[in-house]
């Protein structure tokens, strides 16, 4: 055999490993293969404190509290065989990964945490950094908790959670956190995960990372219910972009059904995640305030999918296939 022969051969089988590695989540005990994350709810939240960026601290509450009001939910949850759950609070709303590592243990559940910084509701819940700071410093923090852990520990995030507010045009420093995420995702191939809404922020996004030579498959339109016409969901979901019906836990069940039975008529059921936006032990309130828990998929939007015509294959693409490809770790760039 020659050497470029040798060579050849070589390259061949790199690209064949490198075709055939596995995808993988980034949970708060470290990295699991995806085929590993199984029935997923893709945005909850176990505590949030919207005190404000300023005020915000870990003194603010107890965790032993939190866990006693929160475990029972988990509890129930994964009997109703769910096995990973993305906690989408994010840093200066009340991030505790610590918390949520001990949540995940308790529970056996596997927990998503994630970095990045929540623009919505004119910016209360952005440090005063996000101001001064460039998109790439912005960019380097989140990427530092990446590659090197969160608040001091080793518990990295699993994905990119940022927000907007709902009118377009973007103010600049939503651009800029929109900008930040991407360079992050580029660096790392988390997901972005954008409180968004309304169509018209999710498209603005979208334009945005395409700028910024990001796929729309990297991107996840957070809160997509909010939008009234649902064209919307095939227009965003035809380019690539990941749409998220996710205030389940809040009602409206019927109108949850009808548009996860529309986007499967389009062909389209492969790009929907659902979820129930649901919990928020509050510090504020005596003992944490009321939890609403993350049981209204199975008890309330599932048997209307079914009346629709869902199967259970298609349950387990919206419940476990959907979100393992969405939030595998890999950079999806143009």
């Amino acid at each position: 055999m020659s050497r470029k022969e040798f060579l050849l051969g070589f390259a061949a089988l790199l690209l064949i490993q490198a075709k055939s590695k596995k995808l993988r989540i980034e949970t708060v005990n470290g990295s699991i293969d995806s085929n590993r994350l199984g029935t997923s709810l893709i945005h909850e939240h176990f505590l949030v404190d919207f005190i404000g960026a300023n005020q915000v601290s870990f003194e603010r509450w107890n965790r032993d509290e939190v866990i006693k009001k929160v475990l029972p939910f988990l509890m129930e949850v994964k009997d109703a065989r769910v096995k990973s759950i993305f906690d989408c609070t994010p840093n200066f709303l009340g991030r505790d990964v610590v918390l949520l590592k001990e949540l995940s243990k308790r529970s056996g559940l596997n927990i998503i945490t994630n970095t990045g910084y929540y623009g919505a509701h004119e910016n209360k819940y952005l440090p005063s950094w996000a101001a001064t700071e460039s998109v790439e410093q912005l960019a380097d923090r989140w990427i530092a908790e990446f590659n090197h852990g969160i608040d001091g520990t080793f518990i990295k995030p699993g994905f990119i959670k940022i927000s907007v507010d709902a009118e377009v045009p973007l103010t600049p420093m939503h651009k800029k956190l929109v900008r930040a995420a991407a360079i992050t995702h580029c660096k790392t191939g988390l997901t972005i995960c954008s409180h968004t809404g309304s169509a018209g922020p999710a498209f603005a996004q979208l334009e945005i990372l395409r700028q910024e030579r990001v796929r729309p498959d990297a991107f996840v339109w957070v809160h997509a219910q909010a939008e009234k016409d649902k064209s919307n969901f095939i227009k965003a979901a035809s380019m690539g972009a990941w749409i998220s019906l996710d205030g389940i836990g809040w009602g409206d069940f019927d109108n949850y059904a009808d548009s996860i039975a529309n986007l499967k008529t389009k062909g389209l059921l492969n790009r929907v995640l659902i979820s129930h936006d649901a919990g928020w032990f509050k510090p504020d309130e005596k003992d944490g305030g009321e939890f609403t828990g993350f049981m209204n998929i199975f008890n309330e939007l599932i048997p209307r999918l079914k009346n629709k015509g869902l199967t259970n294959e298609d349950i387990e693409t919206l419940l476990a296939q959907n979100p393992a490809q969405a939030m595998s770790i890999r950079v999806r760039k143009r």
